[in-house]
């Protein structure tokens, strides 16, 4: 039995080793492709945006411009009624919670 497994070991082709990313139909993240992302929420529209794109707008312009670009995006108007940042463990911001309503 050992002797099978060495002689599969070193006789397989070595694709089996190392799939081809196809296989798995894995595609390159593409940077900045979806800096926002709606969420399932109850009673207001919830996203999820990237901190990028956040980080590009001044504070007191926040909510506006954001709601104009989700208006944008989801061809419906959006008023954001409020952005909350959220934390790693290591208290590094991943993203933000954007709470809109129609």
């Amino acid at each position: 039995m050992c002797g099978a497994i060495t002689l599969f070991i070193f006789l397989a082709p070595p694709v089996w080793f190392h799939p081809q990313p196809q296989w798995f139909r894995d595609q390159p993240r593409i940077p900045h492709a979806s800096q926002i992302t709606s969420l399932p929420g109850y009673g207001e529209a919830v996203f999820w945006i990237e901190p990028e794109l956040v980080s590009t707008i001044p504070e007191p312009q926040r909510l506006d411009k954001l709601g104009r670009e989700l208006t944008a995006r989801t061809g419906k108007k959006q008023v954001l009624t409020r952005i909350e940042p959220i934390y790693d463990s290591e208290r590094e911001i991943k993203g933000y919670m954007a709470y809109s309503r129609p």
